[in-house]
């Protein structure tokens, strides 16, 4: 039996589970299984992971998607552009990291587009982050990341700095932070919302709830907006066609 998998934690509300092992009975395929596997320390959870003789291929995500890379063996060059993985092939005991987050970010986040979508801001600093600034820098869609913490050098601002004036300017949303994720469905990032208008494009990677508070204060106010379901099942097909890719 082939096992597959997905690594983070929490892992509460991941749809890969589910959405593998319907592919699997959907598609016949019954020589493969999809596990979580759960872990508050990567280190320890990397060491039995690698024990086992079965593992063909993971996913990762929060908060392991930087952190991953130093336990490869190969990196792809979109993995080492970013700095960050969310999907390994395991073959001959070889971890291989690949990222699908920049093809399944820019295939749902294209369709809605505009013409006057030209410049962004990057809710988060995480490793899918650096995934939505790569296909951003592709798309010659100016960004600016906004964390916490306030760090020029690395082009972020803080929360307190978005100003009216910022929100016109910066006509696409992207929030990549966990804020509003179930079950802290009540949570949403600290912004103007009374700022927002029809013109905006907010886009949301969280997929549970499908509409997060954050989402929602922006539909209220016109903006079209996007969740990461449809990103979720691109990367999945996409994983799926790495880990049986036999030239990979």
């Amino acid at each position: 039996m082939k096992i597959y998998g997905l690594l983070g934690n929490p892992l509460g509300h991941s749809f890969s589970q589910k959405y593998f092992a319907e592919k699997f009975q959907r598609e016949n395929i019954d020589d493969c299984s999809y596990v979580n596997f759960e872990t508050p320390d990567l280190h320890l959870k990397i060491e039995v992971l690698k024990s086992e003789p079965n593992l063909c291929g993971l996913n990762i995500t929060i908060p392991y998607k930087t952190n991953i890379i130093s336990y490869l063996d190969v990196v792809s060059p979109e993995c080492k552009d970013i700095g960050a993985c969310n999907c390994i092939k395991i073959f001959k005991e070889k971890w291989t990291g690949f990222n699908t987050d920049i093809a399944g970010f820019k295939k749902t986040f294209l369709p809605k587009l505009k013409s006057y979508h030209s410049k962004a801001l990057i809710l988060g600093t995480g490793g899918s982050s650096k995934a939505v600034a790569y296909v951003l820098k592709k798309l010659s869609i100016e960004y600016l990341f906004v964390s916490r913490t306030k760090n020029a050098s690395l082009n972020t601002i803080g929360y307190g700095e978005i100003t009216s004036a910022i929100m016109s300017e910066y006509k696409i949303v992207i929030n990549t932070t966990p804020l509003g994720m179930f079950p802290n469905i009540d949570n949403a990032p600290n912004l103007p919302y009374e700022f927002v208008s029809a013109g905006h494009y907010f886009f949301d990677l969280i997929y549970n709830p499908e509409i997060t508070l954050f989402l929602e204060k922006a539909k209220e106010k016109g903006a079209v907006i996007e969740n990461g379901k449809k990103m979720l099942a691109i990367q999945a097909e996409e994983s799926w066609r790495i880990w049986n890719d036999e030239n990979l």
